[in-house]
């Protein structure tokens, strides 16, 4: 019987831990591919590091430590910006009961991490999404508000054409250029900008039952 018990549970390991690298895409395109994805440097770059909400992120972000973790570097990075405690992935994910191994298996939701959010601050959270083009630029334009921070949930493979669900911050948004700044938490990308429509489109995408959104802490 233990032997039948132990086979069982090394199957249903193998299983999640399949269904894990399903979701999490460990497949990470090449440099010169992100580049000719997304703009990772020059002026409307330059400019966008400087916005209001960009400059009070550190230019060294605290970077995800594995593939299942986008989630509480993001909030880690966020809460350092609002000078707030719970500054590294740990302490984000104290006493929470979400990922006691240093490991997410299927990584967060966005609902998910708007809970763990809601254990670390006393500020408002709220999560949008099925937004239409304009509402989801509203709230592009709100991410440029110093006493408002933004986390995106998107898909990768809308944007690099490999990857899966991930969150990061927004450090900002370019309206006259329709550009939106993400503050990639994913040391291989680094911050980049992105045309707001395409990140949109990674964003209109289903993670579940769900749509993936924006996570947004007034």
């Amino acid at each position: 019987m233990r032997r039948i018990f132990a086979a069982a549970a090394a199957a249903a390991l193998a299983a999640a831990l399949g269904l894990a690298g399903l979701r999490l895409a460990p497949a990470t395109p090449t440099q010169a591919q992100i580049d000719a994805a997304v703009t990772r440097s020059g002026p409307s770059f330059e400019r966008a590091r400087r916005l209001p909400v960009a400059a009070r992120y550190p230019r060294d972000l605290v970077w995800q430590s594995n593939l299942s973790l986008c989630g509480p570097a993001s909030l880690a990075n966020l809460l350092r910006s609002l000078d707030e405690p719970a500054a590294t992935e740990a302490t984000v994910l104290a006493g929470t009961g979400l990922c006691r191994t240093g490991f997410c298996i299927l990584g967060l939701t966005l609902d998910e991490l708007a809970g763990v959010a809601r254990t670390r601050t006393r500020r408002p959270v709220r999560v949008l999404r099925d937004l239409t083009p304009e509402a989801f630029r509203e709230a592009l334009r709100g991410a440029n508000d110093p006493s408002r921070r933004v986390v995106v949930n998107f898909d990768r493979a809308r944007i690099f054409g490999v990857g899966a669900g991930h969150h990061a911050p927004v450090g900002g948004y370019l309206e006259a250029e329709d550009l939106v700044l993400v503050l990639d938490v994913n040391r291989a990308y680094g911050p980049w900008l992105v045309e707001r429509a395409r990140l949109q489109a990674a964003v209109d995408t289903r993670d579940g039952e769900r749509t993936r959104g924006l996570l947004v802490i007034e």
